[in-house]
């Protein structure tokens, strides 16, 4: 169970909600904090269109400013959202270690969230993934709306596990389960994870929950009993898709790393440093 890692995206999940604009020193000195505390991956961004998400306005200079000789810690991996492949390009361009792409099981949250179909999303994210690893980056593909879609409802656990299905015959197999409308519970958590063991269970398993209904930390305890190694989290549970109905914050970070603790994951994680971070962030936007 040590062999657990933490995601942190409250640079790029954690912000896109928010109206007021984060300078990117700022960003930079966010960054540096977590450099310290444990955490095993940053989300810098997403190489998204600035008009539509404009706190994503400054992620290839985040990345330019962190390639830098002696600007990033050796063991630290930065990752970025993207969904297309103008998005790829422009990572590719400017030093990004980890792509994050995926496939939302909604229609109507698909044609919002990216102007594609299902079906059209799964072959070019496919491709994409293909063209990272072959890049010589390392790729995580999701499955968006995992466990409901705030503009559908619920969602078909066959169509969740036929996308997965699609990644692992391609030969993708480091996967996220995303809960991007905050409506899983954890027994449908438990079996979708089960389901994809059952397909394939050399998977390496990620998880993204928000907390819409209160069960994302719940949702995260059953994932972690799942064998999954990979979770999602913001600093101060900033965050919400804006393209699903009602927008909630992921798990907090200070949160997600109390019950990694309570399980007996005693690891690396500097509670103090994840705290502060939580403190300046909050302080930051109340201000």
């Amino acid at each position: 169970m040590e062999d657990v890692f933490i995601h942190e995206v409250g640079l790029r999940d954690g912000l896109q909600m928010e109206s007021k604009i984060v300078p990117t020193e700022i960003k930079i000195q966010w960054v540096e904090i977590l450099f310290d505390s444990g955490i095993d991956i940053i989300q810098l961004g997403s190489f998204v269109n600035p008009t539509k998400v404009p706190q994503m306005a400054d992620t290839e200079k985040l990345f330019e400013y962190f390639s830098k000789p002696g600007k990033k810690p050796d063991n630290i991996v930065f990752s970025a959202l993207v969904l297309n492949e103008k998005g790829l390009e422009r990572g590719l361009a400017c030093g990004v270690d980890m792509f994050c792409m995926g496939v939302s099981a909604s229609e109507t949250h698909s044609m919002k969230n990216t102007g594609m179909t299902i079906e059209e999303a799964r072959k070019r994210i496919i491709t994409m993934a293909k063209q990272a690893l072959s890049a010589g980056k390392k790729v995580q593909v999701s499955v968006q709306s995992a466990f409901g879609c705030g503009y559908e409802g619920p969602v078909s656990e066959e169509k969740v596990i036929s996308i997965v299905k699609e990644y692992i015959d391609a030969g993708l197999k480091n996967i996220s389960l995303a809960d991007t409308a905050g409506m899983g519970k954890p027994n449908q958590v438990k079996r979708i994870f089960d389901k994809i063991k059952e397909l394939d269970d050399t998977v390496v398993l990620a998880c993204h929950f928000h907390n819409t209904y209160g069960m994302g930390l719940a949702n995260s305890s059953i994932a972690l009993s799942c064998g999954v190694k990979y979770f999602e989290s913001a600093f101060a549970g900033l965050g919400g898709c804006p393209f699903t109905k009602s927008p909630v914050g992921n798990i907090s970070t200070e949160s997600l790393v109390q019950l990694l603790q309570a399980k007996g994951i005693k690891k690396k994680f500097d509670m103090e440093k994840i705290i502060g971070i939580s403190r300046i962030v909050k302080f930051y936007f109340n201000k």
